[in-house]
């Protein structure tokens, strides 16, 4: 039968782009890739705009590979640095670090989206499923409203950090560096990104409650993602009646790895001289817990880290790969794949076959998913501290304690005996595998987690079953 469909001839001569349509639109390549190649533009565009002579003192010269790493720091919102962002930086160097930072943790897909809705264009579904896969949500209805939320979450929970930090900051700076403090702290705070307007980070502020409790709450709400924050808020406005189970998930495994994490480093730091040894018992239990709930993917820090026990460093390093929430600012393997990977490993030792959690079952793909992210991060973060071993002559831990930083996106650290991170010593080489580390710890879940590399034709078939003794 002959094919009748409209040729292009019959349009015109020519094919053009619907309206709803992101500009420059590549459409080979799937939603959760296009955020990904969003984001190294974003680093090589903030690269760029770092090397310019306006962007560093002029005592200081950033050299291209720096630079790069900077740009992908920010965007990454890991907070590793190889140049003082507090001394090296002009405020143009900083206001660009902060747009970086503000990119990567609100994310390509929403900041397009709420372009596109400012100048009168529609969504499409190509880029709503983008969107739901760069947001993680649970599902394609009212993402634009979702979206739209996010940004007032976002810009709202900034606004109230900023202001309580800066009228903190006012007691010794200048009405306008308190400002700047208090909106760099608050913006890199909340995106958990650990960059620091201070050099010494919030070294100064130890002790300081104010400073250590807004920093720390910035922490957990941008960390925790926007599904359980939206999903708790209608809550506690009559919306609905119960929580959905991710977030009573993620929820539950948050406060665990709070408490559990707090009591670990209070416990292995408690006599330690150089760090919580001569502090007061408040003190101790403000600075433990800091460190434990910053640990996962936020990278500020009130102690010296180059001075922590190795076990201390082993532990933070287990909380740095587990990260934070699904849908946040947060990195990491996730406290969802963390937690689903526990129940599967208590299921089974149960000989049991349903993945069970708050009366609800969770389907095998999501664990094969869980399962899947948790290897391939333990292999990458084994394999690129083998070879940082072969390349840099630094402790094999304090290499392990970098890659895991650097996967996690947390920005955590043992020096190079300054104040810049322990990269900062590393060749050439090393900082690229540094730099490649971030950028597959912040992007890298959007093509294993979301299924971006899905086999294109179903399979009719299947093969028969045999067994297999592991035991």
């Amino acid at each position: 039968m002959k094919d009748r469909r409209p040729s292009p001839s019959h349009l015109g001569g020519t094919i053009k782009r619907l309206p709803h349509e992101l500009p420059f639109r590549l459409h080979i390549l799937s939603p959760g890739q296009m955020v990904v190649f969003a984001g190294a533009l974003a680093i090589l565009l903030g690269t760029a705009l770092l090397l310019l002579p306006w962007s560093t003192v002029p005592t200081k010269s950033l050299t291209l590979i720096d630079a790069l790493f900077t740009a992908t720091s920010a965007v990454c919102v890991t907070g590793l640095i190889v140049a003082d962002t507090a001394a090296d930086f002009t405020v143009l160097g900083h206001a660009i670090i902060l747009v970086l930072i503000q990119i990567g943790g609100l994310g390509y897909a929403t900041l397009v989206t709420m372009l596109l809705l400012t100048i009168g264009k529609q969504i499409g579904l190509r880029d709503r499923i983008m969107m739901a896969e760069a947001l993680s949500a649970l599902n394609l209805e009212g993402l634009v409203r979702y979206v739209k939320t996010i940004v007032l979450w976002t810009f709202t929970l900034e606004l109230i950090g900023a202001v309580i930090l800066s009228v903190r900051f006012v007691q010794e700076y200048s009405v306008g560096q308190a400002l700047y403090h208090g909106v760099f702290q608050a913006i890199s705070a909340f995106n958990n990104a650990g960059f620091s307007s201070f050099s010494t980070n919030l070294m100064a502020y130890q002790s300081d409650w104010t400073v250590n409790l807004v920093v720390v709450l910035l922490l957990i709400l941008g960390g925790l993602g926007f599904i359980v924050l939206i999903d708790v808020s209608q809550m506690f406005r009559g919306e609905r009646f119960r929580l959905h189970t991710h977030s009573k998930l993620v929820l539950w495994v948050t406060g665990l790895l709070i408490v559990g994490g707090g009591c670990s480093v209070l416990l292995l730091e408690w006599r330690n001289p150089q760090t919580l040894g001569d502090l007061g018992w408040s003190d101790k239990i403000l600075t433990g817990f800091f460190h434990a709930i910053s640990a996962r993917t936020a990278g500020f820090n009130t102690l010296d880290m180059s001075h922590l026990t190795n076990a201390s460093l082993y532990l933070l390093i287990i909380l740095m790969f587990i990260g934070g929430s699904p849908g946040g600012t947060a990195g990491g393997i996730k406290t969802t794949t963390f937690g689903i990977i526990g129940i599967f490993v208590w299921t089974t030792l149960r000989h049991r076959e349903d993945v069970e959690c708050f009366w609800r079952r969770a389907p095998m793909v999501i664990v094969h998913r869980a399962l899947s992210l948790a290897i391939l991060s333990m292999v990458l973060l084994t394999f690129f501290t083998l070879i940082l071993s072969m390349l840099e002559s630094h402790h094999f831990l304090s290499l392990m304690f970098e890659v895991a930083s650097a996967l996690g996106t947390t920005g955590y650290s043992v020096g190079e005996g300054g104040v810049l991170s322990l990269s900062a010593s590393f060749s050439t080489l090393g900082k690229l595998i540094i730099i490649f580390c971030m950028f597959i710890g912040r992007f890298g879940p959007l093509l294993v987690g979301l299924g971006s590399f899905r086999d294109r034709d179903a399979r009719m078939y299947r093969f028969p079953e045999s067994k297999i003794s592991i035991c």
